[in-house]
């Protein structure tokens, strides 16, 4: 068995990992449903676009579930105050999602131009808030959230949805919304019809430009903000113990994990390069290396985020002893454990099965196909 602070280790890798997931197998299930109003202006170009993500979009939606089940399991304190603070926003996710399955399944019922064209509105809105409400969450982090928690570890927090759109929050709900439309453009240029393709191809080219610019001064940004920095904790081998330990909030503070281990630069650096990559790839025409490069940039953008701010996973402004970390927040040595083996069995079986659909699933999905199929596809 390992040891339990090697376990916390682990566990924030893993959960790091079904994260990535989540943005890299279902954010180009939301970027294509951003860019449907701009790639489609016909009834049959907006369904081929749908049919890219229609067959698949279901699946995809297993790494949120697993993502939020793992951060219930393993960090219920973070899971507790998280949820609780991120409450009218979440709920605000959830109504739009609940768009994507009656939009996907019932758009192309009726023949009715009005209906089409509302269900097509309803797949966007489904694409655009919930990407905007994840970068918005992400964002809070770095500004830190109003919460405490008193001696018998009740939490107490402040504050609410008005609060969290504030300017860095806001910034990073605009990236998370033009990362996943490049990336759902990217998927576009290689599955969607000329028509579709080529449209999609002008969107990735402009959305990686443009996020690479917003990337650099995100990191100027970070540079003059204050920063959450651990300065004792004594409880590597305790379980949910998040006043045992002293942090201090310091000018630049999100980026001295850089000046600790200065080869962690080699993250930001790799994502701006896939950005330029992503651009580069749409503008030669070079499908599969476009997609690719897009994926790699979201998985360094997010590891980017992530390295930024460990070891804190919910940073406390009215507290900052409070600030949980993935030292003191996390569930019990045998409850990590006994998860790490469920993972080790059954998340090979969902990459298994996934490859397996989309090998089944691959191929360009045409105008010609939409009209020879239009009683069977979305």
């Amino acid at each position: 068995m390992l040891d339990y602070d090697v376990l916390k280790l682990v566990w924030w890798g893993l959960v790091a990992v079904l994260l990535i997931g989540f943005a890299v197998m279902d954010g180009f299930d939301l970027g294509v449903a951003i860019l449907l109003p701009w790639v489609g202006r016909t009834d049959e170009e907006r369904r081929v676009a749908i049919n890219v993500v229609g067959p698949t979009w279901e699946g995809n939606q297993v790494w949120l579930v697993l993502g939020g089940g793992a951060v219930f399991a393993a960090w219920p304190l973070v899971y507790a105050a998280g949820f609780s603070m991120f409450y009218l926003a979440l709920i605000l996710t959830l109504c739009a999602l609940f768009l994507r399955p009656v939009g996907f399944d019932y758009r192309s019922k009726v023949h009715d131009p009005r209906w089409r064209s509302f269900w097509d509105w309803g797949l966007f809105i489904g694409g655009l808030v919930p990407s905007v409400i994840f970068g918005v969450a992400i964002g809070n982090l770095f500004v830190g959230l109003p919460f405490r928690f008193d001696e018998t570890l009740r939490v107490s927090y402040q504050g609410g949805l008005l609060e969290q759109l504030n300017p860095f929050g806001l910034y990073c709900g605009i990236v998370s919304a033009l990362m996943l439309a490049m990336h759902g453009g990217a998927l576009l240029l290689l599955r969607a019809d000329v028509v579709v393709a080529q449209r999609a191809r002008k969107a990735v080219i402009g959305l990686a430009l443009a996020l690479s610019v917003l990337f650099i001064l995100g990191g100027v940004w970070l540079m003059k903000m204050d920063g959450w920095v651990l300065m004792t904790h004594d409880t590597f081998n305790a379980a949910l113990t998040p006043l045992q330990k002293s942090v201090r909030i310091v000018p630049g503070g999100w980026l001295l994990n850089y000046t600790t281990w200065s080869w962690l630069w080699c993250v930001p650096v790799l994502a701006l390069v896939m950005l330029l990559l992503t651009a580069l790839g749409a503008w030669r025409g070079r499908h599969w290396s476009t997609f690719l490069a897009s994926c790699t940039a979201i998985t360094t953008i997010i590891a980017t985020a992530g390295l930024s701010l460990f070891p804190f996973l919910l940073p406390s402004r009215s507290d900052p002893t409070s600030s949980l970390t993935l030292w003191d927040a996390c569930s019990s040595h045998k409850t990590l454990w006994i998860m790490l083996l469920v993972v080790i069995i059954f998340l090979p079986i969902v990459l298994a099965y996934t490859s397996w659909v989309y090998r089944v699933l691959r191929g360009h999905v045409t105008i010609e196909k939409i009209r020879e199929e239009t009683h069977t596809v979305y």
